[in-house]
């Protein structure tokens, strides 16, 4: 297992503007100055967190899964970060794991935000999904996701070691989006990366980003607040598997199943 390069681009999102959302990340992150393993990016990047997904859901071999597939392969990295996708007559707020070679698989939200009409729109998820990428077992969730530690607890046969938030979490609950990443991170023991968006959207809704990092410890390898960053840290394996051999919290605790 060895260390792993991340990349997060917290950034502002142009209102249901696919194209130019494309364009203007493309533009950011041809700021990358070193070689990275991943690539995250917000929830809804291409739109915004929009509910017009009769309008604005793409296919699976859609523009924006294409812009995933190139982007992937000039940095020779995962990228990552959730669209609005249209498959069987259903849409889906859909994270993509994008590989270099143009493979991909993906995880589809499970808790749908119902204050903002998302379970109106979209159809939930049922399966998580966990990726390996150079020896770390990593589990990408959805924004809304956090609140619920039932479904992001480290239990069972399959343990991440890395958990990804991609979001647009409102900065007036950002006290929230702090607390809820750092308890992930120590209760699970794991790396926990929230990767928000910042500015207002279409709603006049504020964003704040807050985008951080924080180690199974709960200390803090990242943050950054009200600006747009692209910006390369690493995580580190040694870390993390001390944390977990000095401090074996995980084997004790409870087994469950989830009824879905």
């Amino acid at each position: 297992m060895d260390n792993l390069k991340i990349t997060t681009f917290q950034g502002y999102l142009f209102w249901e503007n696919i194209d130019k959302n494309l364009q203007n990340i493309s533009l950011r992150l041809s700021n990358i100055r070193t070689k990275t393993d991943l690539i995250i990016l917000p929830e809804m990047f291409n739109t915004g967190f929009t509910m017009e997904a009769e309008k604005l859901a793409e296919p699976m071999n859609g523009k924006t899964m294409q812009w995933m597939q190139a982007t992937a392969q000039k940095f020779d990295c995962v990228v990552t970060g959730s669209l609005a996708i249209s498959e069987n007559g259903n849409y889906y707020n859909r994270l993509i794991w994008m590989r270099p070679d143009g493979s991909s698989t993906h995880y589809d939200k499970r808790h749908l935000f119902a204050m903002g009409k998302e379970h109106n729109v979209y159809t939930p998820g049922t399966q998580k999904l966990f990726v390996e990428l150079n020896g770390w077992t990593i589990c990408p969730m959805i924004c809304y996701d956090l609140r619920f530690p039932v479904w992001m607890r480290n239990v069972g046969e399959k343990r991440y070691d890395l958990m990804l938030v991609v979001a647009n979490w409102p900065e007036k609950r950002s006290l929230h989006w702090r607390t809820l990443i750092a308890a992930r991170a120590i209760e699970n023991q794991a790396y926990v990366i929230g990767v928000n968006r910042v500015g207002h959207d279409g709603n006049e809704l504020y964003y704040s980003g807050d985008s951080s990092c924080i180690d199974p410890s709960g200390n803090v390898v990242y943050y950054k607040r009200d600006e747009e960053d692209v910006y390369t840290f690493t995580v580190n394996a040694e870390e993390l598997e001390k944390t977990r051999r000095y401090m074996p919290f995980l084997k004790d605790a409870d087994s469950f199943n989830l009824d879905l």
